[in-house]
């Protein structure tokens, strides 16, 4: 072997240091996630490198994942960004590259649906948003652009959420519009 390191798969000092963040957080906020233990979650991400390299990278980013729930049919556990504002280091960015590119000036440097894609994870839906907003008070300075139903995207919007005089509100805007206090959140299913 060369020594090198294959891509989306971390050291095992990342990993160490990354299963110490996960842990400290899924023991911090148990109301999110109260019918598992940290031990079947840990064994998960231990069988799923590529998926623990999207954690990483929703960290790495600002998202302070968390695991918040499980999905009834596939068994699959659900990761989320649950940072109480929308993650720092993926603002400013239009919602798709046809937004993107759409612009005539001040061209985002990535759009959400992309940098999604390429961290292995996606946008959180409406509903998962919603979700979320159940289990605590997201986005109140932020707003995060959020899956968009196909007939809307077909209309050239984009829909975002956030959480502003006590509720949760779904916005819509246009897919090439960005703001430095926009960026998205991520679902990733293990």
């Amino acid at each position: 072997m060369s020594g090198k390191r294959e891509k989306n798969i971390l050291s095992s000092q990342q990993k160490e240091n990354l299963i110490k963040i996960l842990k400290f957080r899924f023991e911090k906020n148990t109301d999110r996630h109260r019918e598992i233990a940290w031990q079947e979650v840990e064994q998960r991400l231990d069988a799923n490198p590529g998926k623990l390299w999207s954690v990483s990278e929703m960290e790495r980013t600002g998202g302070e994942p968390d695991m918040i729930g499980i999905d009834k049919k596939s068994g699959e556990f659900i990761f989320a960004d649950c940072s109480a504002e929308s993650p720092s280091g993926r603002r400013s960015l239009s919602y798709d590259r046809e937004g993107q590119m759409s612009r005539k000036e001040a061209i985002p440097v990535e759009n959400a649906v992309d940098l999604a894609s390429a961290m292995g994870t996606e946008l959180m839906t409406e509903e998962q948003y919603f979700q979320l907003q159940r289990a605590g008070s997201f986005d109140l300075k932020t707003s995060s652009w959020l899956k968009t139903p196909e007939e809307v995207r077909k209309n050239g919007g984009a829909i975002f959420g956030d959480r502003r005089y006590g509720r949760v509100f779904i916005y819509h805007n246009g897919a090439q519009s960005y703001y430095g206090a926009r960026g998205f959140r991520c679902i990733l299913r293990v």
